[in-house]
């Protein structure tokens, strides 16, 4: 396809002129494949949002290559550097204090004194961050409330020929968004991800929970309805509606034309990385309803059974 580019040296040159030109090209991330703009231009997130057709009240998350290209946008302490020193570059996203000097385009955190960010592992993404010197704004490369794409062609499937420049890193690694912890005041997570609420306990010697309740959008990953492909999902059910599409987990199911088995062994990880391939084929295979049997709600069950639920409302 004419317009996805191998992860090549020319390649990445190319992807930078692109977004030194305040340009919005789709990049490979170890979580999921994003829409990724110059986070100092006012004119890339305006693209960025326009493309997506994303509510402007939900913020984006600012990705870096290091910690010392953070420092002129955050406000950093010790939480954050033990979480940093431990899980970074991953799949985590931090909620920081925004610096007063910080040069982050206010429409990307919308205003807000807090400023979301992550340093994602993916080596593409990487090699590309360390070739800017700005950071990028990078959402899910899908219209807003819809499936996120795992892969490049997903990008074509959201956006057509809309996105001309999508950098090829593989299959996400991991295939759910980023657990977002936020870092001011009460420490809490926000939207599960692969690096669970124990985890996190455990470095930072305490209890943390995960946000129940949303009562203002202060970090991206908190909207109601999100991850949807467009189709009634109805959760936890023992078997499929009348030409429902059935979502399961686990050996105990028989392999019939509209069953489809995010883990045949039961493997979380698999079932997390197999989700928005599940939900999206079944989408492009027409399917007027979609039944989930129920999924375990431990480690990385518990990000899949979020991402469900949104995608159910």
């Amino acid at each position: 396809m004419k317009n996805i580019y191998k992860n090549t040296t020319s390649n990445l040159n190319k992807a930078k002129k692109f977004l030194k030109k305040c340009n919005v090209i789709a990049v490979p991330t170890e979580t999921v494949y994003g829409l990724a703009g110059n986070a100092y231009s006012d004119l890339s997130i305006k693209k960025i949002y326009k493309l997506k057709k994303r509510p402007k009240k939900n913020p984006l998350i600012i990705h870096y290559y290091n910690i010392k290209s953070l420092k002129k946008d955050a406000l950093i302490d010790n939480n954050f550097l033990k979480l940093y020193k431990k899980f970074s570059p991953g799949p985590i996203t931090y909620v920081l204090k925004k610096r007063k000097d910080s040069k982050i385009s206010s429409l990307a955190n919308r205003n807000l004194k807090s400023i979301a960010v992550r340093f994602p592992k993916n080596i593409v993404a990487r090699k590309l961050l360390k070739k800017l010197n700005f950071p990028l704004a990078i959402p899910s490369a899908n219209i807003s409330a819809s499936i996120s794409p795992i892969k490049a062609s997903d990008v074509i499937d959201e956006f057509g020929k809309k996105i001309k420049f999508i950098l090829d890193g593989g299959s996400a690694n991991i295939g759910l968004e980023s657990t977002v912890i936020n870092l001011i005041g009460k420490i809490q997570i926000l939207r599960p991800g692969a690096i669970s609420s124990d985890q996190i306990g455990y470095i930072l010697k305490k209890k943390v929970t995960i946000l129940r309740k949303v009562k203002k959008i202060t970090a991206p990953g908190l909207l109601k309805r999100h991850y949807s492909p467009g189709i009634p999902i109805k959760l936890n059910s023992k078997k499929a509606d009348y030409k429902a599409a059935f979502i399961v987990f686990g050996k105990k199911y028989r392999n019939n034309k509209n069953v489809f088995n995010l883990s045949q062994t039961g493997n979380l990880k698999e079932a997390a990385k197999n989700l928005y391939k599940t939900l999206r084929k079944i989408k492009n295979l027409k399917y007027k309803k979609i039944n989930v049997a129920k999924i375990p709600n431990k480690n990385l069950g518990i990000a899949i059974n979020d991402r469900l639920k949104r995608a159910s409302n």
